[in-house]
């Protein structure tokens, strides 16, 4: 998907949520990090399994996910 092989899914680890690397890290945590303030290098030292190309990709699907699909129709 879209290149971001970082990311996977796995029904048992997480419940099946966005994760880094099948590492029990979810990408909404990783997201919410960026959103309040945490730079990269602070997440990367708080979580030294993680590399910068995992929070590239996190914010990516974010990204791709909260994409804005305008769909015409017409109204009877």
């Amino acid at each position: 998907m879209l290149g971001l092989d970082n990311i996977t899914f796995d029904p048992g680890i997480m419940g099946g949520q966005a994760c880094i690397r099948g590492m029990r890290i979810p990408v909404s945590l990783v997201v919410n990090l960026i959103a309040n303030g945490k730079i990269v290098e602070e997440i990367l030292e708080e979580y030294p399994d993680l590399e910068a190309e995992d929070i590239r990709q996190s914010l990516l699907y974010a990204a791709w996910l909260t994409q804005e699909r305008v769909y015409p129709f017409k109204i009877a």
